[in-house]
């Protein structure tokens, strides 16, 4: 049984990585993806910590560290749409800044 769950986990993590790689030009799906890899580490780190009977007090450090990327991730979109007026990396030239 908990084979399955950790192919479940690592086919959640890789179908993140994919997503990721492949909507590169749009920083708003980029930035989904990289929460869905987050979450999907997350819980597969939750398993495991049961499964071995450790604490859980190392999953606080790892959800106040995703919310802080989180925050950086959202900040810098928000910057860029003020500055280009849109997420897509095709409009974003590094020579303007």
């Amino acid at each position: 049984m908990l084979m399955y769950i950790e192919y479940f986990f690592v086919f959640m993590f890789l179908s993140g990585i994919w997503v990721f790689v492949s909507k590169r030009k749009h920083l708003l799906l980029m930035l989904l993806s990289l929460e869905f890899i987050v979450i999907s580490l997350f819980m597969g780190l939750m398993i495991i910590l049961k499964f071995y009977n450790y604490e859980n007090f190392f999953t606080m450090f790892y959800l106040t560290f995703s919310v802080c990327e989180g925050a950086l991730g959202l900040s810098i979109l928000v910057s860029m749409i003020r500055t280009h007026g849109n997420d897509y990396f095709s409009s974003f030239n590094i020579m303007q800044c």
